[in-house]
């Protein structure tokens, strides 16, 4: 049964785009009859879930067959991959959103930060009493989160180059490649000599020189083959609908009169639901390490690809992208960055640090609607 499901998901993909390519235009020149509209929103966001299932099933596979951290790394890497290209295409769309970017990012800080992170360390608890993790993983997370967060979110605010939270293009460019520079070098640490840090305490440890010299079998290759390209299959339909929903997501929330910072909320829980669905499971099975480097790594990965991407299409474009956070959001982001230490500077989590982030998921959810 699992074996049908795991083909069926691109299939139903793979069929969505062939209607929207055939019926597409009349579709989308429809929308101003509401209930169309909110049709086919409903359509592709619950296509594009059900397909980013698929894409989560087939990274886990390699994340079994490559080992950690690299398989964590390849299913951080596909969401995020997915996120830009939903991004992207409500910034090159016609109307474009100046804010959605900055939005979307925000929106996964706090989706993850406060709502997996507390909903996890909560059920683990209740479950648990205590859960025990490699802290030297999260540490490493949290020393790279916490400087692109401020260059990204807070940062612009602070400036005098641009009167808005922009970012000049003198500055757009070396903070991108900063950016992209301290990412890669956390990859390099997280794959190489420091790779035990990212896998669970109690687990065998990793000789990075050792596993250097280790080749997978004629078998394995053609396994990792196989499931990469599964993995495509999966993500290319996601990557090829995501023009469409952004319209639909952009109308609707002007037709609606609802906050902008929505359309980053919706887009972040588009990626993350899957991932973070697989974090829950795994602090309910007791692998909590295997959660954190899927929240942490989710937010990294977000930062370091996200930012540099949205950058570049704003310099190449021409249309701007304001980043800084108002104050209330610098006010909880900077909350969540210090309480996310505290929690994570003890190798041992109860429900007590989960409940206090989910009071800070409440507080994010409140300010959306009610500024």
């Amino acid at each position: 049964m699992h074996t049908i499901m795991t083909k069926v998901r691109p299939l139903i993909g793979w069929l969505t785009v062939a209607c929207f390519l055939i019926f597409g235009k009349l579709w989308m020149a429809g929308l101003d009859h509401h209930a169309m509209a909110f049709g086919l929103f409903v359509w592709l966001f619950l296509v594009i879930i059900y397909v980013a299932f698929g894409v989560v099933h087939e990274a886990e596979t390699l994340a079994d067959m490559l080992g950690e951290p690299l398989g964590t790394l390849v299913l951080t890497l596909s969401i995020v991959v997915i996120e830009v290209v939903l991004i992207s295409a409500v910034m090159l769309g016609s109307e474009g959103n100046a804010t959605l970017a900055r939005d979307t990012m925000y929106s996964v800080l706090m989706i993850v930060l406060n709502g997996v992170v507390g909903l996890g360390l909560l059920m683990g608890g209740i479950r648990h009493y205590e859960q025990s993790y490699n802290l030297k993983g999260a540490s490493a997370y949290l020393s790279v989160i916490i400087p692109l967060t401020t260059i990204a979110l807070v940062l612009p605010d602070f400036t005098t180059s641009t009167a808005d939270g922009s970012l000049s293009p003198t500055q757009a460019l070396m903070f991108s490649l900063l950016t992209i520079g301290l990412y890669g070098i956390f990859l390099w640490l997280q794959t190489g000599r420091h790779r035990g840090y990212f896998v669970a305490p109690d687990a065998q440890p990793i000789d990075a020189k050792e596993m250097a010299h280790k080749r997978p079998s004629a078998v394995d290759k053609k396994g990792l083959v196989v499931h990469f390209i599964m993995l495509l299959l999966n993500i290319l339909p996601i990557v090829i609908l995501s023009k469409s929903l952004a319209g639909i997501l952009d109308y609707g929330i002007a037709a609606t009169g609802a906050p902008a910072a929505l359309g980053g909320i919706v887009i972040a829980t588009l990626v993350f639901a899957p991932e973070g669905i697989s974090a829950l499971i795994a602090i309910r099975a007791d692998r909590l390490t295997r959660a954190v480097n899927l929240c942490l790594g989710a937010v990294t990965s977000t930062l370091g690809l996200t930012v540099p991407a949205v950058l570049a299409i704003s310099l190449y474009t021409g249309k701007p992208v304001l980043l800084g956070l108002p104050s209330s959001g610098i006010v909880l982001l900077v909350s969540t960055l210090i309480l996310s230490s505290i929690t994570f500077s003890n190798s041992r989590t109860t429900m007590l640090e989960g409940a206090v982030h989910l009071s800070l998921f409440v507080v994010f959810l409140v300010l959306v609607f009610s500024p």
